[in-house]
């Protein structure tokens, strides 16, 4: 059903309603494969840092926002607005009711506020990043601050869509009798996805996205679509052995994870207490090729007599190839030996999996080995050998060697755990989200959010694709509970790691809790309502206990962190700062007036080095003292600043250009260059001597970048 199919049905000549079904059935027939849905009303953005004037469009805070409304006048706290699109019905608001928005589409121009900062590790340079936003929007600035600084590796945990009331659409709960809900959720997604992949590395990244089997078909169709280039793969994982049961259904147990693998990808083998092969014997793999390709007239170089003593089962000659044309069993026989051929229990003639020579070796070496078969089978011995691997691992003292075996075969126990690739099928119990996600979760912030993710089950996620990107920058734009930080933080202190990690999420509040705060008199934006909301109330609340090691009370932590000695009362060595994304006005940007919004991102911009600099006063005076940073200034006007521990400085006045350039240039750890100038050739000549940094002309890089990507 869609929007169209209302339309058709209205038509009233019943011949021309036929004709126009009839070629819409037509049209959506030409496409054969992919997603066919219906693209949804434009997403609507609420501006609340954006005053409401004459000719404003506004929307009511506690309504759906893509009922939109223009200002025609304002009188106090009397505003009158007409319907958008028009029609003859006159609104008439209290001001306080409503909030300037964005059509989706429209130029918007963000900026960061900073709300908050843990620091645990003060003479660390590494910052995370929380930001409460709207993660389209969110998006489109990530897409300024990583233009040159890509991003490694995206972890996403979007909402289900199950049918429940347990995500918005335009401010308005998509509920299961919505009969628009999937294609609103896709539409929502392929909005985002599309952003997505344009701050991902093209070289070498990762985009993993966990879903249920509610959306799981769509959203793999539309992956594909998104990301033809890429290589994708979904896993199937238990997430509660007990399962969640519902009514005259199967009980899920599990979900989906989607890896979207871009460039020269590389997947990390795992190493699990599953899959530990210390203490046990090495393996030993049959000789005989298994491949029903391999059959004898291919390769005849690797068809050849294998002698083996009947008393002892060893092996004592390795015989020499023989061509097509001869009988197996013409060949030579060897006193009290069988003649080992590679041959299947169907008669069928295969190949040994090398030549002679190297058989040779293998032998020499006790690498290959026979073992007795059944008489009744057309080779009564299976020859075993160990792999290149296997070797090695022998030859770099990685196996504990015991000696030899009376068929000469080598007796070894591996040292350590061997790495294997991830399987399709996860059953891990450190997977389970009742036990590491909500336990953990309400240990550390109380019962405030409910099906947080396992920690260890995000953790295993990234290690397969960052273990060995100790640098990596993650990004998570459905930030939820902010598991997905506090398994960097972990990671990074298993291994010593510096990945730095970058968290969106909006500051919505449950549906029971909008309830209570609207019957309270509260609305969107105030005080009360912004710190129930998830940000607040949640992801930052988790972030700060994970980093501290105490829990919402100041007590400490109990236990430690599953498969370590790291106790989490211990915190982690780790600094996070918040902030809340708003949007700047165009025109006061263009002539420098929003410097001080401005900053954070181009703190961001530059790698997001050290402590997130501002220009209040007390920051002015700590920063222009101890010899780190310069802020020239003349009257209190600001000429340029050298932010050394940022790793960038900021050219304000180009009449200072001299002076700048000079410190400039003796500060090797000064990566990055903004440039203050409405001239493109004044710009062009003032960074011929600064072409070894990176370099950004203020304020047209920003402006011309969320003009053009909207």
């Amino acid at each position: 059903m869609s929007a169209l199919d209302d339309l058709i049905k209205k038509i009233p000549d019943e011949n021309l309603r036929k004709l126009i079904d009839a070629e819409f059935r037509k049209l959506l027939a030409t496409k054969k494969f992919g997603l066919v849905f219906e693209e949804q009303k434009p997403e609507v953005t609420p501006l609340y840092d954006i005053p409401i004037k004459k000719n404003s469009l506004v929307a009511k805070k506690i309504a759906k926002l893509n009922d939109v409304f223009k200002v025609l006048e304002i009188a106090g706290e009397n505003v009158t607005c007409a319907k958008v699109p028009p029609t003859e019905e006159i609104f008439n608001f209290n001001l306080n009711e409503l909030v300037s928005v964005a059509m989706f589409g429209e130029p918007i121009y963000p900026y960061l506020q900073k709300l908050d900062e843990i620091s645990n590790a003060p003479d660390s340079d590494l910052w995370h990043i929380l930001i409460e936003a709207d993660n389209y929007h969110a998006l489109q600035l990530l897409q300024y601050v990583c233009a040159d600084r890509k991003v490694d590796c995206i972890y996403i945990d979007p909402p289900y869509n199950t049918g429940a009331k347990d995500w918005k659409y335009n401010n308005d709960y998509v509920d299961g009798a919505d009969v628009y809900r999937h294609s609103k959720w896709l539409s929502m997604m392929q909005k985002r996805l599309l952003l997505a992949k344009k701050i991902l590395n093209p070289d070498d990244s990762v985009l993993i996205v966990t879903i249920d089997e509610k959306e799981y078909l769509h959203l793999g169709c539309l992956l594909e679509e998104i990301f033809p280039e890429a290589e994708i793969q979904m896993i199937s994982s238990l997430t509660s052995r007990s399962g969640a049961a519902r009514f005259n259904s199967f009980t899920r147990v599990n979900e989906f994870i989607f890896f979207v693998m871009i460039g020269n990808y590389n997947i990390i083998p795992f190493e699990d207490a599953d899959y530990s092969k210390e203490g046990q014997s090495i393996h030993w793999r049959s000789f005989r090729r298994g491949n029903p390709t391999n059959i004898r007239n291919s390769r005849p170089s690797q068809f050849y007599p294998i002698y083996v003593n009947k008393e002892n089962n060893r092996i004592v000659k390795i015989g020499d190839p023989i061509t097509p044309d001869i009988d197996r069993f013409s060949v030579e026989k060897l006193p009290n030996c069988e003649t080992v051929f590679p041959v299947r229990d169907d008669g069928t003639e295969m190949l040994w999996g090398v030549t002679p020579d190297s058989c040779r070796k293998l032998l020499e070496n006790g690498y290959i080995k026979a073992t007795k078969y059944t008489a009744d089978k057309p080779q009564q011995y299976v020859i075993l050998y160990l792999s290149t691997g296997t070797i090695k691992d022998i030859e770099n003292g990685k196996v504990n060697f015991k000696g030899y075996t009376e068929d000469g075969g080598i007796i070894a126990d591996n040292l350590v755990s061997r790495k294997m690739m991830p399987r399709t099928l996860w059953t891990f119990d450190s997977h389970d989200a009742r036990d590491y996600g909500t336990k953990i979760l309400n240990s550390i912030i109380g019962n405030r959010f409910s099906f947080p993710k396992s920690l260890y089950a995000v953790r295993d996620c990234l290690k397969f694709f960052v273990a060995n990107k100790k640098d990596a920058l993650i990004v998570d734009f459905f930030a939820g509970s902010g598991t997905t930080m506090h398994a960097v933080n972990l990671l990074n202190a298993e291994d010593g790691g510096r990945r730095r990690c970058i968290l969106v999420t909006n500051n919505e509040v449950s549906e029971s809790e909008e309830k209570n705060l609207t019957r309270a008199g509260f609305q969107p934006n105030d005080e009360e309502w912004q710190k129930m909301g998830v940000a607040r109330y949640v992801t930052w609340a988790r972030t700060v206990c994970s980093i501290t090691g105490k829990n919402i009370h100041g007590e400490p932590l109990s236990g430690n962190y599953l498969g370590s000695e790291i106790p989490m009362a211990d915190g982690f060595k780790s600094n996070a700062a918040f902030f809340k994304l708003g949007f700047l006005n165009k025109n006061a940007v263009a002539l420098g007036r929003q410097f001080q919004e401005i900053l954070p991102l181009l703190w961001l911009k530059s790698g997001g080095f050290g402590r997130c600099p501002s220009l209040c006063e007390e920051n002015y005076l700590k920063q222009s003292e101890g010899g780190l940073s310069w802020i020239f200034s003349a009257k209190k006007s600001i000429n340029f600043l050298i932010l050394p521990e940022n790793k960038f400085a900021v050219l304000i006045d180009e009449k200072y250009f001299g002076e700048f350039e000079e410190k400039v240039l003796t500060l090797p750890e000064i990566e990055t260059i903004f440039i203050v100038t409405d001239s493109k050739d004044g710009y062009i000549a003032m960074i011929q001597n600064l072409r070894d940094r990176k370099t950004y002309q203020l304020y047209q890089d920003y402006l011309e970048n969320f003009t053009i990507n909207s």
